[in-house]
């Protein structure tokens, strides 16, 4: 599986899977979207998605901000 369909089998995949896919697995208005931010690009590289996480939305709060951690 490359990374792209890794990630689609983990969002837009599984939102159909369960037929939930007008309230889950994309990005857009009226959608519940838990979000993950990564540092890097996990298209090139799929262990950025495990190993860089940054900032995570669970419910429309955030529950995780790495962002503050790092000197500018």
């Amino acid at each position: 599986m490359t990374p792209e369909q890794a990630l689609r089998t983990a969002t837009t995949n599984a939102a159909e899977l369960l037929g939930k896919e007008k309230e889950l697995g994309t990005v857009a208005p009226g959608y519940f979207a838990d979000m993950v931010a990564v540092e890097g690009d996990p298209l090139a590289d799929i262990n950025v998605a495990i190993n860089n996480v940054r900032w995570v939305m669970k419910g429309g709060a955030v529950v995780a901000d790495k962002t503050k951690d790092r000197a500018h």
